[in-house]
């Protein structure tokens, strides 16, 4: 763990953003830089990264059409133990249920439905509120292991 590490204090994040790619990258890095702060591993940061990343991208595209009137809702909170991150698009929602699975044959060469099959395989847990329209994901840090 790098010595200036913090290891207890919880850090928070909630902003809006516009409908527009790319929106969020600044917001991304910063919950990169605290997850190294309090010691996260680099594949768990990179699984925050690209999930957060795969979160917002479906809102703005799939949520709010990149309807640039709409704003994208992210919220954070974390702390060496946890990390807890909420995105909402101001759309209509989905039936969650009905995501398409990326990796059947009839899939694997369609543009988009990845973005949910991968927060879900690189998070420790992920749920939707009922209109669907609200992902929320949970990491825990992996624990490395230890060496003989």
């Amino acid at each position: 763990m790098p010595s200036d590490a913090v290891t207890s204090d919880t850090w928070r994040l909630t902003t809006e953003l516009p409908s527009r790619s790319g929106s969020g990258d600044t917001y991304v890095d910063q919950v990169v830089e605290q997850l190294a702060l309090r010691g996260w591993i680099e594949s768990d940061q990179f699984a925050m990264r690209l999930a957060l990343s795969e979160a917002l991208e479906n809102a703005v595209e799939h949520g709010n059409r990149r309807d640039e009137s709409k704003r994208v809702h992210l919220s954070v909170e974390l702390d060496s133990r946890h990390a807890l991150a909420s995105v909402q698009d101001e759309g209509t929602g989905f039936p969650v249920g009905n995501a398409s699975d990326p990796t059947l044959a009839e899939n694997l060469v369609k543009k988009t439905g990845r973005g949910l099959f991968l927060i879900r395989n690189f998070m420790t847990n992920v749920w939707h509120n009922e209109a669907g329209n609200v992902i929320y994901m949970e990491k825990r840090p992996t624990v490395e292991n230890a060496e003989p």
